[in-house]
């Protein structure tokens, strides 16, 4: 699904979901794909990989896979497994492990 507008998913979809704008999937929504979107909230789940320029997981929320963004909030009770890939001003990528063994 390709999109230029905001896109708000409370149910189920498998696929991917690339947006312009900013998708949010509420608390019944459960995503099994990709998702490449400007700005990313996560009140469901999502199980695959995403690139996002800020990512937000809620409460509740639960990402599953590898996420490539710039910006990566976690609220508490917030959940992620996988993968974390930072890119920074430049649009290089560095990924956190990578950082971390720098410092």
């Amino acid at each position: 699904m390709t999109l230029s507008c905001n896109l708000y998913v409370d149910g189920n979809f498998e696929g991917i979901i690339n947006s312009q704008k900013e998708v949010n999937i509420g608390k019944n929504g459960h995503i099994k794909g990709d998702v490449f979107t400007s700005r990313l909230v996560v009140q469901g789940i999502i199980e695959g990989n995403v690139n996002s320029a800020r990512v937000e997981i809620k409460a509740g929320g639960r990402i599953s896979g590898t996420l490539e963004s710039s910006e990566l909030v976690i609220e508490a009770k917030g959940v992620f497994e996988g993968n974390s890939v930072l890119k920074d001003a430049n649009q290089k990528i560095t990924t956190q492990k990578q950082q971390i063994n720098k410092s």
